[in-house]
């Protein structure tokens, strides 16, 4: 029987499946064919398997070689392959007993001299792994600190071709990589709040922000913060939980962009992508598809500064991820969802110079061309960010005072009123914070006493904002009321909230 079976992965949007490299030999004129749909990576692993065969002992089989990579109706891509593809070459033939790669899943890209090299999605494959009660997992030894990060799986690293012979065939111990686990992290020493002068506002609505995971808009102009600003939420937010911090690392580990030397981001993501980006730069796509940066920002904050600037197309393309906190790729043979739940950013200038309303310069903008800078955000889009404010040029005596606070004293606020959400929400798996209430959630959660709802009504029929504004000024509205720990909105939190949509103001819109 000149015929074996490896047991590998391939990965489809963030996640990993099964990929059975069986390898067949035969007699007759030597040719190596792979088949099972492999795309351009796959194709040539024929070539780096062949050389790294007669590297390691001169072990290549004059035969002909069949490699079928099932299911054979999934395209497969990538180098993670190579591996498995060699080790099921030395099982056919008898060099390797069959029995040694039960219940071992093999992934790595060789090289010409058979050494492993790294590959991407190596955390997905180790949560394969443990799904299909694999005891180990041999991997290139620059991926396997994140792929220990699972549980239930001994994570084994392989240096050579060789090295993963000798362990198989029992002559030698690799040693399992232990588990460990970062600790979270927070940017406090570069990234402080207390560092931006000024801005009380624009400070608060951070805070807001931060406390109820509302997406958020900074409207001002050139050198007033709004950049400091955005760059300080991440270090505002809350810890991540290991789920988070394992959700936000398998999107990082598909992209082989995991630091070195870290199993876990121990840090939330901050993307700050250019507003030249497009709408699969944003959003995922391309081929093979790949994540976006509303993606990569995933359980961490998503900075667009000239949002104005972007692309059309591609701001209209977020709507779907700030509503549902995913991205649905479609293609003609297959569709992938990628996790995009993050707090996006926005920032902008108030006119195409930047200097409408601001005290130190005159603005040079015709009201026709104010009308078409802001006309390039649509309602629908607007509508989907809670928070509109103001980031004013700072005065000079502003800049001479202290901040009286810095992250520290932000984040236990923040903390308190994200338990209060928790507890809120632990019946509904899918909501964490008050931003992801659905109309229903809106309903049940936010009672607004007498003074707030005449306060709402008010608001809604003077602004004619749409029911999707009204639900969005009753989650800020919650955040603000659990920032102080209160069980119910009153018309103060009411009203504050609705000072956080500026662009809904007549003043605005008519500017």
């Amino acid at each position: 029987m000149n015929s074996s079976t490896v047991t590998s992965g391939a990965i489809l949007g963030v996640d990993a499946y099964r990929v059975g490299v069986e390898v067949d030999l035969a007699n007759g004129v030597p040719f190596f064919v792979t088949v099972g749909l492999p795309e351009g990576a796959v194709k040539e692993s024929k070539v780096r398997v062949e050389s790294a065969l007669k590297a390691t002992g001169g072990l290549y089989p004059l035969k002909r070689i069949t490699v079928n990579l099932a299911p054979a109706d999934q395209r497969k891509d990538g180098s993670a392959l190579d591996l498995p593809i060699a080790l099921g070459i030395l099982a056919a033939q008898g060099t390797l007993p069959r029995e040694a790669l039960q219940r071992v899943l093999v992934a790595g890209e060789l090289s010409l001299t058979g050494e492993v090299r790294p590959i991407r999605g190596a955390l997905p494959l180790a949560v394969l792994a443990r799904e299909l009660g694999m005891l180990d997992v041999l991997l290139p030894p620059a991926n396997c600190l994140e792929a220990a990060v699972v549980d239930g799986v001994r994570v084994r690293a392989v240096h050579t071709l060789g090295e993963a012979l000798e362990f198989l065939r029992g002559e030698k111990n690799l040693p399992v990589m232990p588990r460990t686990l970062p600790a979270p992290q927070h940017t406090d020493g570069l990234m402080d709040i207390a560092d931006v002068r000024g801005q009380g506002q624009a400070k608060r609505a951070l805070e807001v922000a931060a406390a109820g995971g509302h997406n958020l808009m900074l409207v001002g102009p050139p050198g007033s913060g709004k950049t400091m600003l955005a760059q300080r939420l991440p270090a505002l937010l809350p810890s991540m939980s290991f789920e988070e911090a394992l959700s936000a690392t398998k999107v990082y580990s598909v992209m082989g962009l995991v630091p070195g030397g870290q199993g876990l981001l121990s840090q939330r993501p901050f993307r700050a992508p250019h507003s030249t980006a497009s709408d699969v730069a944003l959003c995922g796509g391309g081929s093979p598809p790949r994540p976006g940066e509303v993606s990569l920002a995933h359980h961490g904050v998503l900075f667009l500064d000239e949002l104005p600037h972007f692309k059309r197309s591609a701001l209209e393309a977020m709507r779907q991820p700030l509503e549902e906190g995913q991205v649905t790729v479609s293609r003609a043979s297959m569709s992938i969802t990628y996790p995009a739940r993050c707090v996006l950013v926005a920032a902008m200038n108030p006119c195409p110079c930047g200097h409408l309303g601001d005290f130190k310069r005159t603005c040079t903008c015709r009201p026709l061309d104010i009308v078409t800078y802001r006309g390039r955000i649509s309602g629908p889009l607007l509508d989907r960010i809670d928070l509109h404010v103001e980031v004013p040029s700072v005065r000079s005596d502003d800049l001479e005072r202290p901040s009286l606070e810095g992250n520290a004293q932000v984040r236990m606020r923040v903390e308190q009123g994200r338990a209060m959400q928790r507890a809120r929400f632990a019946g509904h798996p899918n909501v964490h914070c008050n931003a992801q209430m659905t109309a229903r959630l809106v309903r049940q959660c936010c009672e607004v006493d007498a003074p707030g709802r005449a306060i709402l009504r008010m608001v809604v029929d003077k602004l004619g904002m749409s029911a999707r504004t009204h639900d969005r000024i009753l989650k800020v509205a919650r955040t603000l009321a659990d920032l102080e720990g209160s069980p119910t909105i009153r018309g103060g939190h009411v009203s504050e909230a609705a000072s956080f949509r500026i662009l809904d103001r007549p003043s605005h819109a008519a500017a």
